[in-house]
């Protein structure tokens, strides 16, 4: 046991693990079997192993003076036999050995591969692995409407790597098939212990051309955990479609859905390229990490009742010829404990290595908005200026005019009914909401124009075409699509930000439309595209010369970016500087995405959770307030509309939104830390959220009906006294380390644990 421990020592000391990430001894002893450099034969004892690899006949006769020379000799010199070990364990590593099973490790995940280049993965927490599934066809190639099979290990390689990602380890495997060969590179970086990233090449060594119809990349079975109840697993699905389900969701026998990337419907399309499934202990994730959109798919499925499979895959036709490769987009595979959270934060810090960096908010972007879109598109200034005294009264902070005030989509002239005249009606009416002491946003749907506008009967050719020339509809406003990679149609954009911000004098821009998140490829002959699928690349493109124009002519001004409903596009986040709930169905629509969009976007980006009247019972403001979401809503005061709606500001209602504007107001957790590792969405019960903010711990429990305990998780290991911030009740004083309390609610419980 000394000896053992001398070891350890010692190869702690030679810091092998920075290299090879061996948590302890006995991975590294497992790491030397998978090499080929130990033996059953010298399994009991840890001296013998190395033995064994320096000199295997003296280490089997077991000789009681060489033992006793090692253990001297390890005792002043341990790291010549570790050097030794290192060398001998590195050149067969490096080594073209195909009889060997290929695996990287990293921190918290290894990848292990068979001789036919199925792969698993096992999770590595807390001293515990866990093997997510059975060995899969994970990388694959379709030719011919037929899968390309029989690939059979050549070679494997081991090496250290350092790029702009950070310094990691890399594993290169071959495999043959025909007149096929398939590279998979590997990398585990040290700074994201949870990730593997996949680079996988293809080599046509035949001698005739090969008709390549799709590729698939990181397809895994995930097995349900034994004993883990109903449902098995809970899923995160980055897809955008015109029903516009939840994006969290727990998996049920035969569900499917491929999350494709591109167009879902004719208006409905992108979202961010990951999908996350979990079970209670342990979940996975697999995605792509391509700077630009990408047109691919990510079918989530569980096709029985104890398994559920994942992967990423690509359709379009190649043709390889003799001696040509071409290369798979760059994806990857996470592991995680809890929900989702971990994954998508850690895609974040990946991504803006890549340059990815979210925009920066003023400081007057966490206010209160009020919204007239209650008043809906026949909305008469009259009518805003009438509301703005009761805006005033509760507390908020934004007016918003939102659809209605144009003529039409696409010219977005000011209509000549509403302001006859013209530019100085729309800047009396901002003049006065800003003498009222609030900031002025303005509603705008860019990228589509309606067939009559003028803009379109003078410039047809900003059309964007389908393959077979026709136009590309959005529903919502009977318009049609324009090309983002169209120059002329970005600067046309450009010129009206300047008016609205410049020549009108408003605050910031509330740009809307499902449109906005992905758009089709073009094929408009016009625009001279080197292929179709500039559209879909540009599409950011097109977002951050709006951003960049706003924040020129007007630095701070905010820019609100709703697509409403679809799954947000991660490469436009960057060019805007508010989320939003984006048109919720339900308040766990809210709160759901108000987790997500904080995981992509980080803190200081505000989340707008949408008007209240969106809420489950039109009044939850709660569900905004918990996690950390601005609020807002589109009352209107009911003397000022024909028609009676939820929308109609009440007597009763304006009590409600006089206590949660104060609320809100006084706690601003939308300026918080939101702790989304802290809780499982899914399968925590009941449903929490946790903002800490200065020192002070902000919980948020949502349930039909809850009696029982909580448990108040992320607390010091000191007193809180804890008390339910909406009604101002105590609920005492408690420990922070293991914090339960028993409770009773309906609906929501809100609380504050403030340290003593």
């Amino acid at each position: 046991m000394q000896a053992a421990a001398k070891i350890a020592a010692d190869l702690s000391f030679l810091r092998l693990q920075r290299s090879f990430d061996f948590a302890n001894v006995s991975l590294y002893y497992e790491y030397l079997r998978s090499m080929g450099c130990s033996s059953s034969a010298t399994d009991t004892d840890p001296i013998q192993k190395t033995l064994y690899v320096l000199n295997p006949k003296k280490a089997l006769r077991s000789d009681s003076n060489l033992l006793r020379k090692v253990r001297a000799m390890i005792a002043i010199r341990s790291w010549i036999v570790l050097t030794a070990v290192f060398a001998s364990c590195s050149l067969a590593a490096a080594a073209d050995t195909p009889t060997d099973k290929p695996q990287i490790q990293g921190g918290n995940l290894r990848i292990e591969f068979d001789k036919r280049l199925g792969s698993r993965v096992v999770a590595r927490f807390n001293h515990k692995e866990t093997v997510v599934g059975p060995f899969t066809a994970s990388e694959t190639l379709t030719v011919t409407d037929k899968p390309w099979t029989g690939f059979h290990l050549t070679s494997q390689k081991r090496d250290l790597t350092k790029d702009a990602f950070g310094e990691g380890n890399r594993l290169t495997v071959e495999a043959k098939a025909g007149a096929l060969t398939k590279v998979v590179t590997v990398t585990v970086y040290h700074d994201f212990p949870a990730m593997a990233f996949f680079d996988v090449q293809y080599t046509n060594t035949g001698t005739t051309k090969l008709a390549i119809k799709s590729w698939t990349n990181n397809a895994y079975t995930v097995n349900a955990q034994s004993g883990g109840g109903s449902p098995a697993f809970w899923s995160y699905q980055g897809g955008s479609y015109e029903k516009r389900p939840d994006w969290l969701v727990p998996l049920h026998p035969n569900f499917r859905q491929e999350n494709y990337q591109g167009m879902n419907a004719s208006d409905y399309g992108g979202g961010t390229p990951i999908v996350d499934v979990w079970r209670r202990d342990v979940g996975i994730a697999v995605g792509h990490v391509e700077p630009r959109p990408k047109l691919v798919s990510l079918p989530v499925s569980m096709p029985d009742s104890t398994h559920a499979e994942i992967a990423v895959s690509f359709a379009k036709a190649i043709s390889l010829g003799p001696g040509e490769n071409f290369h798979t987009f760059r994806t990857f595979v996470a592991v995680h404990q809890g929900d989702y959270f971990r994954t998508l934060a850690d895609y974040r810090r990946f991504m803006m290595k890549q340059g990815f960096q979210m925009a920066t908010a003023p400081d007057d972007a966490f206010g209160a908005i009020w919204c007239a879109w209650g008043y809906g598109r026949s909305v008469q200034p009259q009518q805003v200026y009438d509301t703005l005294p009761t805006v005033k009264r509760l507390g908020f902070a934004w007016v918003t005019l939102d659809d209605g005030w144009q003529d039409n989509v696409g010219d977005w002239q000011l209509d000549p009914k509403k302001f006859p005249n013209g530019d100085s009606d729309i800047r009396a009416l901002v003049d006065r909401i800003h003498q009222e002491g609030f900031k002025a946003q303005l509603w705008w749907s860019p990228l589509s124009a309606v067939p009559n506008s003028q803009l379109l009967r003078d410039h047809p050719d900003y059309e964007l075409l389908n393959g077979d020339g026709s136009t590309r509809k959005v529903s919502w406003w009977n318009s049609y699509y324009l090309c983002p990679a169209d120059r002329r149609v970005v600067e046309y954009h450009k010129a009206l930000v300047r008016k609205i911000l410049v020549d009108w004098g408003f605050d910031g821009l509330k740009l809307d439309g499902q449109d906005m998140n992905g758009v089709p490829a073009c094929y408009n002959p016009a625009h001279h595209h080197a292929q179709p699928e500039e559209s879909v690349e540009a599409l950011p493109d097109f977002f951050q010369a709006i951003y960049q124009t706003a924040q020129a002519v007007k630095p701070g001004a905010l820019v609100e970016f709703c697509p409403c409903g679809t799954a947000f596009s991660f490469f436009t986040m960057p060019h805007f500087n508010m989320s939003v709930a984006s048109d919720p169905r339900s308040s766990f629509q809210i709160r759901s995405k108000a987790k997500t969009l904080k995981a992509l976007m980080g803190d200081n980006i505000p989340f707008f959770g949408d008007h209240v009247e969106l809420s489950d019972g039109g009044n939850d403001f709660a569900s905004t307030v918990g996690v950390g979401g601005v609020v807002g809503t589109q009352f209107v005061i009911p003397s000022l509309v024909a028609k009676r709606s939820r929308s109609d500001l009440t007597p009763a209602r304006e009590k409600e939104f006089e206590k949660w504007l104060r609320i809100y107001r006084e706690k601003m957790l939308s300026k918080g830390q939101y702790l989304g590792q802290l809780y499982d969405i899914g399968f925590d019960l009941p449903e929490a959220h946790a903002i800490r903010k200065d020192h002070t711990m902000y919980y948020a429990f949502f349930a039909k009906q809850w009696k029982g305990p909580v448990e108040l998780r992320g607390l010091e290991d000191r007193n809180y006294s804890v008390v339910d911030y909406v009604t101002g009740k105590s609920l005492g004083t408690l420990p922070g380390h293991g914090a339960h309390l028993s409770v009773e609610f309906d609906g929501d419980l809100l609380l504050e644990a403030q340290p003593q």
